[in-house]
C-alpha cells in the first residue's frame, strides 16, 4: 500500500460497565424542576393516568434524565476509561464533547434500579492530529433491558 491508500489504524474497544442506581421519586421530580421540564408528563399525576396507558401510568424518568444518569454512572470511572482506551495513542488536553446521538427504548420508573454497560474507542485521528472517541452507553434496568442507548462523542487535542 502507498502512504496515500494505507488504512486507517485499528482502534481496539474497551469495554465498561458502572456501578448501579435505584431511581427514586425525588430524583424526578427534582430533575424536572430544575431544567423546567413542566410538561404535564412529569408534572401532572392526573394528566398522566387519565393519558397514558399500561405502567406508563406511573411516574416515570423523562428521556434526557436517561441520558444525564447515564453520564453520571460513567463519570466516576471516565479518566480510567481515556487511560484505557488512549493507551500507546498519546493525546493533548480534552478539547470537549461534540455530540450526543441518543435512542430511547423503554421507560425508567420509581424503583427501578439502572447501570451502564459500555463501550469506549478511538474513532479516528483528524487531519490536524486531533483524537475523536465514542463512548458508547447502554443504559440497562434490573431486568437486563436495555432502555437508553446514547453515544457520547468526544475529542482529544493533537499531543
Amino acid at each position: 500500500m502507498t502512504a496515500d491508500t494505507e488504512a486507517a489504524p485499528a482502534f481496539k474497544p474497551y469495554l465498561f460497565r458502572t456501578h448501579a442506581r435505584t431511581i427514586t421519586e425525588t430524583d424526578i421530580v427534582n430533575f424536572v424542576n430544575l431544567i423546567s421540564l413542566h410538561e404535564p408528563f412529569f408534572i401532572d399525576m392526573e394528566f398522566i393516568r387519565e393519558n397514558m396507558q399500561g405502567r406508563n401510568r406511573e411516574r416515570f424518568a423523562p428521556g434526557v434524565m436517561l441520558i444525564s444518569l447515564g453520564q453520571g454512572l460513567v463519570s466516576t470511572q471516565m479518566m480510567s476509561i481515556v487511560d484505557h482506551v488512549m493507551e500507546g495513542h498519546p493525546v493533548g488536553k480534552f478539547a470537549g464533547m461534540t455530540g450526543i446521538d441518543s435512542k430511547i427504548k423503554g421507560s425508567v420508573f420509581v424503583g427501578d434500579t439502572i447501570h451502564v454497560q459500555g463501550e469506549a474507542r478511538i474513532t479516528r485521528v483528524t487531519s490536524k492530529g486531533m483524537t475523536v472517541m465514542d463512548i458508547v452507553h447502554h443504559l440497562v434496568n434490573q431486568q437486563g433491558e436495555e432502555v437508553c442507548e446514547f453515544t457520547e462523542t468526544v475529542l482529544f487535542h493533537a499531543p
